[in-house]
């Protein structure tokens, strides 16, 4: 993109970092493709930067690399030759160069440093202890491999933990943004199009400029020469050095099978040697295990199911890569009939449902503007299933909410059916109760008559 969507919180994270008359070590990391790199890029922007990307070539070579980028920033020619100095040294040009100006040191796939030389954060600690800890220089270490930067610069064993001044983990864009990327957002249903791509810019970059949601689809996911067609298995084969288990882990799950011990037998595993693969996962945002909302221990909870939250992975595990031989074969019409037929009842209906969470926990009740939410998801036990549930602290008050992806207006009808849902629900007693509905398509008159008549009673559209 030619223009910075978002990302108003981390850009003025890094600005108060960068105010700070003391040297500061920033880590930010996040999975592939979520705009690190552009939001670095943004926010070096006319400021006294020194920007490297490490690669994973060995480590000499991205020495020599990074040898190269100190020379042409400094304007230190002699680094240029063929003597290839060590780490410290480099950095030692890098820090006196223009000491009292304040300077901004960000290494871009930090990662790739530790993978080709282990003792790199070592190294790295030194040089930030000896050298960097008493300059004015901003240090930005960023990195897309999640459980490979927390393993080199988060946790507790890694050699840079407790050097860090701040850390982001960039997340995905949230809807509120999501129509800022493109130029006409009301020529077509955001929904739907968040439905495929989530949050990620990368993919939202390869939809735009927007066009019918399945001739998109088909020229962005199914065929064979597009970007998307095998995205899933690259991103699981980079962070993870296979595919096997994870690949097999997440296929599971998009089918249905959400429970441990449905996962279990489906993959013929134990459920003890699945934790660690289904923990990574979460880990890197690709599932979470959700427990009723309400739950007073969900660790320990019984009830947990496991959800694919990225969409674009939800959505081609589901329509892509059980049809893989109709689009190898490059008979895409097959496969975007399936899509046509179970798309909005199947895919973004579940998506919407996370849009009216997100919705709720950001802008609230707007005839209540005195409930301040702290949490909101999904409730079920063995009999009632409700789409969102949200409370206040001490659970003085409760939301309960409806949310309708449908071509018909919701009528008073959902209404009572909340209600009566509501009563499986244990809450202290005096606790006070809202009901929310959500519908894509409007509401009937007596809906809304009925919301005029009761305080408690709200009704939202999100387009």
């Amino acid at each position: 993109m030619s223009f910075f969507i978002g990302r108003k919180k981390e850009i003025q994270f890094l600005e108060d970092e960068f105010a700070q008359d003391r040297a500061s070590l920033v880590i930010l990391y996040g999975r592939r493709r979520i705009g690190k790199t552009t939001l670095i890029k943004q926010f070096i922007q006319e400021k006294n930067a020194f920007y490297f990307v490490a690669t994973e070539e060995s480590e000499r070579e991205n020495r020599r690399n990074f040898q190269h980028a100190v020379s042409d920033f400094t304007h230190n020619t002699l680094l240029k030759k063929d003597v290839l100095l060590e780490w410290d040294e480099i950095f030692s040009v890098l820090n006196e160069h223009q000491p009292e100006k304040k300077k901004i040191i960000a290494i871009d796939e930090f990662q790739y440093l530790g993978k080709a030389r282990t003792s790199f954060p070592s190294i790295f600690q030194r040089i930030w202890d000896q050298m960097l800890a008493g300059s004015r220089s901003m240090v930005i270490l960023c990195g897309s491999l999640v459980g490979m930067m927390v393993e080199q610069a988060l946790s507790y064993s890694s050699p840079l933990y407790g050097r860090r001044t701040g850390q982001i983990r960039l997340d995905q864009i949230s809807y509120q943004d999501y129509g800022l990327f493109f130029k006409h957002p009301e020529r077509i249903n955001l929904i739907e199009y968040y439905a495929v791509t989530g949050g990620v810019p990368r993919y939202i970059e390869l939809f735009t400029p927007a066009t019918d949601i399945f001739q998109a689809i088909e020229r962005n996911i199914l065929s064979r020469q597009s970007f998307l067609f095998e995205e899933p298995v690259f991103l699981l084969e980079k962070e993870f050095g296979e595919t096997g288990t994870y690949f097999s882990l997440v296929k599971t799950i998009a089918a249905g099978n959400r429970k441990l011990g449905r996962i279990s037998s489906a993959l013929g595993m134990n459920q003890s040697g699945l934790t660690k693969y289904l923990k990574t996962l979460q880990e890197l945002d690709l599932i979470v295990r959700e427990v009723p909302i309400t739950e007073k221990n969900p660790e320990k909870s019984k009830k947990g199911l496991y959800r694919i939250t990225d969409n674009f992975i939800s959505f081609w595990f589901r329509f892509v890569h059980p049809y893989r031989s109709y689009l190898e074969i490059e008979n895409t019409e097959v496969v975007i009939k399936k899509i046509k037929d179970q798309f909005r009842s199947s895919h973004v209906s579940c998506v919407y449902e996370d849009i009216c969470r997100q919705w709720l926990m950001q802008k609230g009740l707007v005839k209540s503007p005195h409930i301040q939410l702290i949490q909101a998801g999904r409730w079920w036990d063995k009999d009632v299933e409700i789409d969102l549930l949200g409370v206040t602290e001490n659970r003085e008050h409760a939301v309960f909410g409806e949310c309708k992806y449908t071509a018909a207006p919701v009528d008073a009808d959902v209404y009572r059916q909340l209600m009566e849902k509501a009563q499986s629900v244990s809450l202290p007693d005096g606790s006070e109760k809202h009901y929310v509905f959500f519908s894509q398509s409007g509401f009937t008159e007596a809906m809304v008559d009925l919301a005029r008549s009761q305080d408690n009673v709200h009704l939202a559209s999100i387009s």
